[in-house]
């Protein structure tokens, strides 16, 4: 996924294709897809949702670099007559968080905060005191690899691109961490 390439071997050799793509994904949190349910009891046992949930490997979810659990809509919600933030405005800030992206890459075969390597972030996701003593304390609790702080700086990058900050700030930082993939305790 990082080489954004797919080799495909056999016995008469193997052929390399350019595979550039985003990954998005979905899995109910246990066999019977109740876990976790406020109204619905899950039937299946601890066991059964933990072998449930580790089919996915560590290494597959470290690349993966937002997670979130889905819940159930309330009635309320789904009939409320509010208006949502209208796409418009939403494209407005994507698009402002694409053009700072464009200035900073400027020059480079990057395009976006998704590109960069090790030393781009070093470069472009510096940290204040309170953000590193936030990813120190981060990495100890979630026990995060060396690939998923990165996949959380850059995030944290993007996220702070979208508010129109030029400094990753903690609750940047903080949103990022929030997406870091968690087992479920049983």
């Amino acid at each position: 996924m990082e080489d954004k390439c797919v080799s495909i071997g056999r016995a008469a050799g193997t052929l390399t294709f350019p595979a550039n793509f985003m990954l998005i994904a979905a899995m109910n949190p246990c066999p019977c897809g109740w876990y976790g349910d406020p109204i619905k009891p899950c039937t299946c046992s601890p066991a059964m949702i933990s072998r449930y949930q580790h089919k996915i490997s560590g290494p597959l979810l470290d690349r993966i670099d937002i997670h979130l659990d889905v819940t159930r809509v309330d009635y309320e919600k789904l009939t409320d007559a509010r208006a949502g933030e209208k796409s418009e405005v939403i494209r407005a800030r994507v698009q402002a968080a694409r053009n700072r992206q464009a200035r900073r890459f400027s020059g480079t075969t990057q395009t976006c905060n998704a590109d960069m390597g090790v030393a781009d972030v070093r470069v472009h996701c510096a940290l204040d005191d309170a953000g590193r003593s936030l990813m120190k304390a981060a990495m100890a609790q979630l026990q995060m690899s060396a690939r998923a702080f990165h996949r959380v700086l850059k995030l944290s990058r993007t996220i702070a691109d979208l508010a129109g900050s030029d400094a990753i700030k903690v609750t940047h930082l903080a949103e990022a961490l929030q997406y870091r993939p968690r087992r479920q305790e049983m």
